[in-house]
């Protein structure tokens, strides 16, 4: 399986006007060395289950650190740092052989205030994708020790809404850097935590993937495998024979999606063989401009 980045700079981008300090940026994601961190001394959790361990370090290999750790300078050693949250990710990209790791560096105390407005404010951004708000909400609570409630109150969403979010960060990283990279909807993959095993999540998405199943057939699915029967993702019932109103409704939203996204408005044709294009339109030279650097600071991602 080819690597692709993983949640790295998307979410860096977030807060502004940070401090600098050579190549780092405190409260923005930084690749420091893994040799640099050390444990946290005061971390009540000694015993990892290895076999988990193994797991998640195989899964870094193939996709990356999808969230990064936390980290505060060591203020006793110059150039080290000391591990606050993420030890299993911090001891998994060790055995994956890792000599970088992305890691947020906390801010001294006086300016987590202004780093934590930053945060909420950005969250609230109508283009963030959910993997990314979903780790924004996550490292608030986190770093600033609030609870779903008082989130919620800062941040002007419902609980339930919040804890949607937060949900979103126990699926497999594959499917977390599909929702982040928008290959499926925030719908699709609210539908595929339903699913109690990584294992059949994963062949659900796959099939999402493959035969641009709706949510409506995702729940379905869902459905049946909850009721126990088994076959039904080596069958794939009725998935072959979708109807050209599915078709349709998918594509729709598909285009829908992608037009917020970008910004213009954008078609989707598709033959009877499977064959098709995308048409993105746009009013003059200067919008084509705006597209392909907006298309670079994706690709830079």
């Amino acid at each position: 399986m080819t690597k692709r980045q993983a949640l790295g700079k998307g979410l860096g981008a977030l807060i502004e006007g940070a401090a600098k300090k050579e190549n780092e940026v405190v409260g923005f994601i930084n690749e420091i060395p893994i040799d640099d961190i050390k444990a946290n001394p005061y971390q009540p959790r000694t015993e990892f289950d290895k076999e988990a361990l193994m797991e998640l370090a195989q899964s870094i290999k193939e996709l990356g650190v999808i969230q990064p750790i936390t980290v505060i300078r060591d203020k006793d050693e110059e150039g080290k740092y000391i591990l606050i949250s993420g030890e299993r990710r911090f001891r998994a990209s060790k055995l994956a052989g890792l000599t970088k790791i992305p890691a947020y560096i906390k801010p001294p105390a006086e300016d987590k205030e202004m780093l934590e407005m930053a945060l909420v404010e950005n969250i609230q951004r109508e283009d963030l994708d959910a993997i990314s708000v979903a780790i924004g909400y996550n490292r608030l609570l986190d770093e600033y020790n609030l609870t779903q409630e008082e989130l919620s109150k800062r941040v002007g969403k419902k609980r339930a809404t919040i804890a949607n979010y937060l949900r979103l960060l126990n699926l497999p990283a594959e499917i977390q850097i599909a929702v982040k990279n928008k290959l499926i909807t925030m719908g699709h993959a609210r539908t595929l935590l339903s699913i109690s095993e990584a294992e059949k999540q994963l062949e659900v998405f796959k099939m999402i993937i493959d035969e641009g199943l709706s949510v409506r057939e995702v729940e379905r699915l869902a459905k049946e495998l909850a009721e126990g029967d088994k076959t039904v993702i080596a069958e794939k019932p009725q998935i072959a024979k979708k109807t050209k109103k599915d078709k349709e409704e998918f594509f729709k939203d598909l285009q829908d999606s992608l037009s917020k996204f970008l910004g213009y408005d954008v078609k989707i044709k598709q033959n009877k063989n499977g064959k098709g294009k995308l048409e993105i339109s746009f009013g003059n030279e200067e919008d084509l401009i705006k597209l392909m650097e907006l298309f670079d600071m994706l690709k830079a991602e």
